[in-house]
């Protein structure tokens, strides 16, 4: 039950919802639970909760357009910026506030998933790899 709850928190908090996984992912580690278990369950989830994100930006483009909140142009310039530097900033996928967006538009823009898939598994991975390390380090275990 523990790792089926971080998983939910994780894919949650993941979303466009304002939740924190790190708490929960600190706590089960502090009471002695696989460490390798946690940070994969955590990564896993984390990138699903991306997945749904970048599946409601390429779904949510046409009402978004239809409603007045993108034109083609816009939509056209923001294509060529995240072309160039939408790798790099999906790196940026863990951080609180602009993360979770940063996902959505890479689903409007049609970011290539592949590409989406690896940066952001691997900016979650290492996220959760930093809090537990430092965490470690932190308490001295």
């Amino acid at each position: 039950m523990i790792y089926l709850t971080l998983f939910l928190v994780s894919l949650l908090s993941a979303t466009l919802l304002p939740l924190g996984s790190e708490a929960l992912l600190l706590y089960d580690f502090s009471l002695g639970h696989s460490v390798l278990c946690l940070w994969t369950v955590a990564t896993v989830g984390n990138t699903l909760g991306a997945i749904v994100n970048y599946w409601l930006g390429m779904k949510g483009e046409v009402w978004l357009e239809k409603n007045g909140y993108l034109s083609s142009e816009k939509m056209q310039k923001a294509h060529r910026r995240f072309e160039k530097w939408g790798g790099w900033v999906l790196l940026l996928s863990w951080a609180p506030i602009i993360g979770d967006p940063l996902t959505f538009i890479a689903g409007v823009l049609r970011y290539d998933f592949i590409k989406f898939l690896l940066i952001v598994a691997f900016a979650k991975g290492m996220r959760y790899a930093a809090v537990l390390g430092g965490y470690s380090i932190g308490t001295g275990g």
